[in-house]
């Protein structure tokens, strides 16, 4: 079920389970599922869940389905299923069964006509509008619908008709018959069945109704032996109405739903709505845009699963909703990173570097550790010459206080290679610095010779042997910290999300670059091949996270 080892911090669901295995309340099982609807791809609130239901199940040798709540067709597509498949998959999970809501529709069906046997359900021919204006408020009673005492045969003919596809869509829906005077409003007789004449994705024209997710989801749990419904905040009131529908239509089991506070992540928004409105206006490039905070995103952008679980574990569980700070997440991603990632080498804005007394035509290959601390991720061959590439910002003219990079007349160490001093700055009709000219001591390769001090260490590349990338810097979408408590959230959009950058040169040994693998551009942020973009020879990585957190409040 899983390729990777829990965590075992302590959490007020893992003390349930614990204490429900010690009363042996379940028979000493652990089933749970993770129910996802595919109308959306899954965002890093969902990975909460996954970690959580999943983990669970492993930590106690349980099991975990992965159930579509398919139950809207209207929104739904098999994108999303396969989406949903492939993401729960890269986190590292596998589940025990793959299930469908919309396996048990038969059943659902079923079990309605069981409510409308017992006088516990009615056809009623309300109309939305009117359903909530006979609903009540929090402080006042809802009022029964004209149809409430619909004579229980009666009821059963017409529920059998919707069926059949006899009426319009809306034209009836079935209640549930409990108590319109309850002070939880979810129990005042809520819709269980609507018509809508929809294709679903998995069953075709086969039903013109469909039932609401919370009868369907009780009902499904039940059927598949679910022990545990772990859920989020919002369906704590939604839990009478759970254990009403179970308690009524005797089920084979009674899962017993606990709830715990979603993901609340600062810079950005979980609402699939405002996310699919986020790809159709184009503010993005798509569901994987590397800024998107859906789990294909941060794929794309290179966030490793591990660092995602550990995100997850680190959080924790409560039973209160507060807000995450994205340096949380950002710190998991580094961690990760800056114990994984392979170090290279790449210029963003090259500023061309002649050696003088460096021989003509000659070429060493330099052997550079991948990783200053990991031997074991061996070397690689960097090549040096007579002319290389440095960033512009590792030059200045006038460079300001405690400025420890190349400077004119001054000395500064190239990453792996040699010491150089710069003796010359040339410029073009502008005042534009073209280039550096300088000279370089062929005796400190590796080494600093007694008695030199050398102020500061900057990256380079070969300019002869470099290949030529596009770069793009992906900053939070977001320019608040909570962008849903706008007026319009798309008035919070950070117009300096996305800098791409064209005209730049990385190491030679990034030929053989692949998805697989995290790079550290030295000095510079964590970065990934995007699989995607890099066609034809084309090679275009984009920035994971920064090497430090640039957000950080004063």
């Amino acid at each position: 079920m899983s390729t990777h080892e829990p965590s075992l911090a302590p959490n007020f669901i893992r003390q349930i389970i614990a204490n429900d295995l010690k009363t042996d309340k379940h028979k000493g099982r652990v089933a749970t599922r993770f129910p996802p609807e595919p109308n959306g791809y899954l965002h890093i609130g969902h990975a909460k869940s996954i970690c959580l239901n999943f983990g669970m199940a492993i930590e106690n040798n349980g099991t975990c389905n992965l159930r579509f709540d398919d139950t809207n067709p209207e929104k739904e597509s098999d994108e999303y299923v396969q989406s949903i498949m492939r993401d729960v998959q890269w986190l590292g999970f596998s589940w025990s069964e793959l299930r469908h809501a919309s396996d048990y529709f038969e059943q659902l069906y079923g079990y309605a006509v069981v409510l409308i046997e017992k006088g516990l359900a009615y056809v009623d021919s309300l109309s939305a509008e009117q359903i909530r204006a006979y609903r009540g408020t929090l402080t006042e009673p809802g009022k029964p619908s004209p149809d409430r005492d619909r004579p229980i045969a009666e009821n059963l003919d017409l529920f059998q008709r919707m069926r059949a596809g006899e009426f319009a869509d809306g034209q009836y829906v079935l209640r549930a018959k409990i108590d319109m005077a309850s002070p939880n409003i979810n129990m005042r007789d809520p819709a269980i069945y609507r018509i809508r004449r929809v294709h679903h994705q998995r069953t075709g024209d086969a039903w013109c109704i469909y039932p609401m997710y919370d009868y369907t989801h009780c009902i499904s749990d039940a059927l598949e032996h679910i022990t545990h419904s772990l859920c989020t905040l919002e369906f704590e009131d939604h839990r009478p109405l759970y254990d009403w529908v179970l308690e009524q239509v005797e089920t084979p089991s009674h899962p017993q739903q606990i709830e715990f506070a979603r993901l609340q992540l600062e810079y950005t928004i979980v609402s699939k709505r405002k996310l699919n409105l986020l790809v159709t206006e184009k503010h993005v490039n798509g569901w994987d845009d590397p800024r998107m905070p859906t789990l294909a995103g941060l794929r794309r952008a290179g966030v490793t699963p591990k660092a995602i679980r550990d995100f997850c574990e680190r959080i924790g569980l409560t039973k209160q909703n507060s807000w995450i700070e994205m340096g949380v997440l950002e710190y998991c991603i580094r961690e990760d990173l800056n114990e994984n990632a392979l170090r290279v080498m790449a210029v963003l804005a090259p500023l061309r570097v002649v050696i003088t007394n460096y021989p003509d035509g000659q070429t060493e290959n330099l052997e550079i550790s991948n990783h200053p601390q990991r031997h074991e991720l061996g070397k690689r061959s960097v090549p040096f010459a007579k002319t290389i590439l440095i960033e512009q910002d590792d030059f200045a003219e006038n460079p300001p206080p405690k400025y420890k990079r190349l400077v004119l007349g001054e000395e500064v160490r190239l990453r792996g290679s040699y010491v150089i001093r710069c003796h010359e700055v040339v410029k073009d009709a502008d005042g534009n610095i073209t280039e550096l000219r300088c000279s370089y001591d062929p005796d400190t390769l590796g080494k600093n010779p007694e008695g030199r001090k050398v102020k500061g260490v900057i990256h380079w590349v070969s300019e002869a042997h470099a290949l030529p990338a596009e770069i793009r810097l992906y900053n939070r979408l977001f320019s608040v910290p909570q962008p849903d408590n706008e007026a319009n959230f798309l008035d919070a959009l950070n117009p300096n999300s996305l800098e791409v950058l064209s005209d730049c040169r990385i190491e030679a040994s990034l030929a053989e670059a692949t998805g697989e693998h995290r790079y550290q551009f030295e000095r510079t942020g964590y970065f990934c091949l995007d699989t995607v973009d890099s066609v034809d020879g084309k090679k275009v990585f984009n920035r994971t996270v920064t090497l430090r957190d640039g957000w950080v409040k004063d």
